[in-house]
């Protein structure tokens, strides 16, 4: 492939990486907003995170076939097109109804453009791919970082709304970048249907499934509901400029913590088996959410510290899944279908809860599945998976 191709495959890949690692890591910042503009309660709120990973999951289920039929640049506009105009409807909802639409194109566009950048590197840096996907990985938790702080600055002068038009607006120039530009070619590896069933079969893989579904529960809860959580506590009068200031640090540390956990468990992975790192890092995580709970009002930059703890688990548990199983691609759509069931129920499980019992009785439950997560991991073994007999 030409270098000309390359450089511009990189840039989509980098505007893509960190476009959803900063609205991944700022949702609940704005539907905390969006709870007071348009009148929310918890389990509306809880609905809207589940219509988001309902949008994410089919996209990257769909968008695999439609990518091997209509070719990547295609699909790739096609993505942004789609998530530009959720931004934009998003931006300008007046109405809950219209809101949760446009909020799961949203949510859609973003997993299409997934899928799009995980199939340029392979076409783009073939050689270099490991390195191509670390950065991508880095890039991600870049936005992650920088986007709460742009957006706490944002809300001094300017509502939730100018943020997601702003972004629907930068869509347009990303569209006529990729219609103009040459662009690679490539293809998505297939989902092979039938392959379900033995899967499913599978105690090991069901082990992941369930792994990887309490583990997106509980990443989605943590940065969905809490600033909501954190602002039902007592701070010791603070003002409310003071805890959205807090918050947005929170959650910037927490995504510093989260570039960090990954690097190391990079290093670690040579020395360690995936197994021991799952199990490793589901107990800390479960500890140290556990341990921030006990003090959040004393000291809620504990919560912080869940960063390093999180960060590796579903990166390693989708390595594991998709190296005992025959069939990678196929892998990685069933990890892909239980993450987005997690997701979405755990929104609007925690979104009940909170209306029965209070943002932190809901907000709780995160320890219920970390909990779950690593009683799951003990039971993980890779020599025991039917499919490599």
């Amino acid at each position: 492939m030409s270098k000309g191709k390359s450089i511009h495959a990189l840039v989509i890949l980098l505007f893509t990486q960190f476009i959803s690692g900063g609205v991944t890591n700022t949702k609940g910042i704005v539907l905390d907003q969006v709870e007071k503009d348009i009148g929310l309660d918890m389990s509306q709120f809880g609905l809207i995170v589940f219509i988001f990973q309902v949008g994410f999951t089919l996209a990257s289920m769909i968008f695999g076939y439609l990518t091997d039929k209509n070719g990547l640049r295609i699909m790739t506009i096609a993505a942004a097109i789609i998530m530009g105009i959720g931004f934009l409807g998003t931006g300008l909802a007046g109405t809950i109804m219209f809101f949760l639409g446009f909020y799961m194109l949203i949510g859609f566009g973003l997993g299409a453009l997934g899928v799009a950048s995980n199939a340029i590197i392979p076409v783009a840096y073939p050689k270099k791919q490991n390195q191509m996907f670390n950065l991508a990985m880095g890039i991600y938790g870049l936005g992650m970082v920088l986007f709460p702080q742009i957006l706490n600055f944002l809300f001094q002068f300017a509502s939730w709304r100018a943020f997601y038009i702003g972004i629907a607006a930068l869509h347009i120039a990303v569209i006529a970048y990729i219609t103009f530009v040459n662009f690679p070619t490539g293809k998505v590896e297939k989902i092979n249907l039938k392959a379900f069933i033995p899967m499913l079969k599978d105690a090991q893989m069901v082990f992941v499934m369930f792994f990887l579904l309490f583990e997106v529960s509980a990443e989605v809860s943590f940065t969905n509901f809490f600033p909501t959580y954190l602002k039902s506590l007592d701070l010791g009068g603070m003002s409310k400029k003071a805890v959205e200031d807090m918050i947005a640090t929170i959650l910037s540390l927490f995504s510093v913590f989260f570039m960090i956990g990954r690097l190391g468990v990079a290093y670690l992975s040579n020395k360690i088996n995936e197994r021991k790192i799952m199990i490793i890092f589901s107990a800390g995580s479960t500890v140290m959410v556990g341990i921030s709970f006990l003090f959040a009002e004393q000291f809620p930059y504990l919560f912080a510290g869940a960063g390093l703890f999180f960060s590796t688990l579903f990166p390693t548990g989708t390595a594991f899944g998709t190296t005992i199983s025959k069939n990678p691609g196929t892998a990685l759509g069933l990890i892909y279908i239980a993450s987005g069931i997690g997701g979405g129920l755990a929104g609007l499980l925690i979104g009940y809860v909170s209306d029965w019992f209070g943002q932190a009785g809901g907000f709780s439950l995160i320890i219920v599945f970390l909990a779950a997560m690593f009683v799951i991991s003990l039971f993980m073994k890779k020599e025991k998976s039917k499919q490599l007999v």
